[in-house]
């Protein structure tokens, strides 16, 4: 891979991480290094980073794999940007680049940050990683337990009963995991105002609020084209010639679509404009799936505007934001 004619703002790193190791590509000097991913590895990397100038990291997120390193970086005061693999993956295969090593890997990354410039990651404070962390581990019972209930319909007998207890567990589990989030949500004031403007908007509880300001810290400073396309609820054309293809949503974060989809569900019922809009779909024709998405699609944009201009939920205002939507 050869350099092109650009001119880079910063000395751009990429870190293809791995379990056990960080495999690591300086661009500027178009060098390629390997460290354990351990506290002295990612000392030794930091060391190392630190005798250069305008050093910019950039990596994938891989489950988790990656936060000790970017935090411990981020702490140190260098650029981090903790980017999607999707993007990079594609940016990869635009180049013909096929082959996967971590030595490539590493040098596609770094060549993605050099040619993209991705915005560096806000790392959230010990408060708000614990409460990420508590939203994480909600979800994983949730499916877990709605796993568990699928079974119980297919099984007879002491499978059956076991499964019950394991419900039953799971439910309980559930329970305490809320409390916590709720507790530790309302020990900052950020987290505490910003609770309160999202459950103005009726359909909108503890969990779901706390879960949201987590999974979604961009809420309120992005537009609402912006925002929509990051969840994946802005639909996309599929039009080629005369041909004009169904809209479909695609990609973004489907565990914030999850709660928004919960929360219309709910907001049909008792939110007054979401009730008329889910309505009024419905008497076009739309299936209820597709109403219910495009409830969810409109409550986020309500959302980011009142958390943008810091004002509760108004039914009156809300028909602006809808007919501006």
């Amino acid at each position: 891979m050869k350099a092109v004619a650009l001119s880079p703002t910063f000395n751009w790193v990429g870190i293809d991480v791995s379990k056990d190791s960080l495999s690591v590509y300086n661009w500027q000097f178009q060098r390629y290094r390997e460290y354990p991913n351990t506290p002295a590895g990612i000392a030794s990397l930091a060391e190392e980073l630190s005798s250069q100038t305008d050093v910019a990291v950039v990596c994938e997120a891989t489950g988790g794999y990656e936060s000790e390193m970017a935090f411990a970086l981020y702490q140190q005061g260098f650029r981090v940007s903790v980017v999607n693999p999707r993007p990079v993956r594609d940016f990869a295969k635009a180049m013909d680049k096929l082959a996967k090593t971590d030595a490539i890997d590493a040098q596609v990354i770094a060549y993605y940050g050099l040619c993209r410039v991705p915005k560096a990651t806000v790392f959230a404070s010990q408060a708000e990683s614990d409460l990420k962390s508590l939203v994480n581990r909600r979800q994983q019972l949730v499916e877990m337990l709605s796993a568990e209930k699928n079974r119980r319909q297919q099984v007879k007998g002491l499978a059956k009963e076991n499964i019950t207890k394991h419900i039953d567990w799971l439910t309980e589990e559930i329970k305490q995991l809320d409390e916590q989030i709720k507790q530790l949500s309302e020990s900052t004031a950020v987290h505490r105002e910003r609770k309160a403007i999202l459950e103005s908007a009726k359909g909108i509880g503890s969990v779901i609020s706390s879960s949201l300001l987590v999974l979604l810290p961009e809420l309120g400073s992005l537009t609402r084209r912006q925002i929509t396309s990051l969840v994946g609820l802005a639909p996309f054309n599929r039009d080629s010639g005369c041909y004009r293809g169904q809209r479909k949503i695609w990609g973004g974060r489907a565990s914030v679509r999850s709660l928004l989809y919960l929360a219309a569900m709910s907001a049909r019922r008792f939110n007054p404009p979401i009730r008329a809009y889910y309505e009024h779909l419905i008497a076009r024709g739309k299936p209820k799936k597709v109403a219910l998405i495009a409830c969810s699609r409109k409550l986020l944009i309500c959302l980011n505007a009142m958390v943008k201009t810091n004002q509760p939920w108004d039914d009156n205002k809300v028909t602006a934001v809808f007919q501006a939507a």
